[in-house]
């Protein structure tokens, strides 16, 4: 029988679909791949929570935020208007930690905040370009303006989107007391710290998830 050129067309055109054991075989190469990148993430988000195999358990020092809230949810933005939420995620390239200073007016006790941030970022050492920081705040006295840039020029601003209202973890208030927030590379809020934690306290914590996680 002669093959016409239509049929030797529709022939290559059907040879070119991938087969059922070929899409079972890329899904699993995918799901393969995702594991690898992210499961040391999602045990490591488990095993801080419940001290699992963790022989001698662990007390996390910050307050745990129960549920873990998405970062979305505070509605912040970056000085040139990108939502904070687009830096975190699955699909993103080593996505990092965030510390993130909130707070109303930023007095003496947001400035101690500010100034433990940073130092526990510098002392995480080789590990310290795992972690960002940021600081959503709604008013800076003169005298700290004139030094941001010399003393917190790592430390990126963010303010809420226009017209929108941030809805903080239960538990914090920045117009009341200003907070330190731990984001975990997925863009949750898991952890908040205060004036009662010591940079001890922050540091034991950070150091603790990032050696179980190899993602951030």
């Amino acid at each position: 029988m002669t093959m016409t050129m239509a049929d030797k067309g529709t022939q290559h055109h059907e040879s070119d679909q991938p087969t059922p054991e070929q899409v079972r075989r890329g899904r699993r190469t995918a799901f393969l791949l995702f594991a690898l990148g992210f499961g040391p993430m999602i045990v490591a988000t488990i095993m801080f929570y419940t001290g699992w195999l963790n022989p001698a358990g662990h007390t996390n020092n910050g307050t745990l935020v129960q549920p873990v809230v998405p970062v979305q949810a505070l509605h912040l933005q970056t000085e040139a208007g990108e939502p904070v939420e687009a830096r975190f995620g699955p699909d993103k390239v080593d996505p990092q930690w965030l510390l993130m200073v909130v707070a109303g007016e930023c007095g003496s006790d947001c400035q101690e905040l500010l100034y433990l941030a940073r130092q526990v970022n510098i002392a995480l050492g080789k590990n310290a370009n795992r972690v960002s920081r940021a600081a959503a705040l709604g008013s800076v006295p003169s005298d700290l303006s004139a030094k941001w840039s010399r003393e917190y020029s790592l430390m990126e601003r963010l303010a809420p989107a226009e017209g929108a209202t941030p809805a903080w973890p239960t538990g914090v208030n920045p117009a009341r007391e200003p907070r330190i927030l731990l984001v975990d590379p997925f863009g949750n809020v898991m952890m908040h710290y205060g004036s009662e934690h010591s940079g001890k306290d922050m540091l034991e914590d950070l150091k603790h998830l990032l050696k179980l996680s190899q993602i951030g």
